[in-house]
């Protein structure tokens, strides 16, 4: 029986983080014993004891995204039925948002 060479992924091999931010929802022992495990230092706020204003401190770049795209009142809940609306809406939401920031340069 011969054997076919497993194909080699191209790209970055996946590597993990060194530390996670999380909030007071993940404050258990299980989980901090899971990402040390894992070799990732666990930096979760602790219930009753950390304040809630320093949770926002470290937003990961999807996290930020999804609430700027939160704000369009129209896409926080999808009401359209038809995919090609709300993607049209999706779209335009996005250029709403990178016109922000060119703005800003310019």
């Amino acid at each position: 029986m011969r054997f076919r060479p497993c194909l080699a992924l191209s790209g970055r091999p996946p590597s993990r983080p060194d530390k996670l931010h999380a909030n007071q929802g993940y404050d258990f022992a299980r989980c901090r014993r899971h990402l040390r495990k894992r070799g990732i230092g666990p930096r979760i706020a602790h219930r009753g004891i950390e304040k809630k204003h320093h949770l926002g401190k470290h937003r990961w770049v999807v996290e930020r995204t999804h609430a700027w795209l939160a704000a369009f009142g129209k896409l926080r809940i999808r009401f359209e039925r038809r995919l090609d609306i709300h993607l049209a809406l999706l779209t335009l939401a996005c250029a709403v948002i990178c016109s922000r920031f060119v703005e800003e340069f310019c």
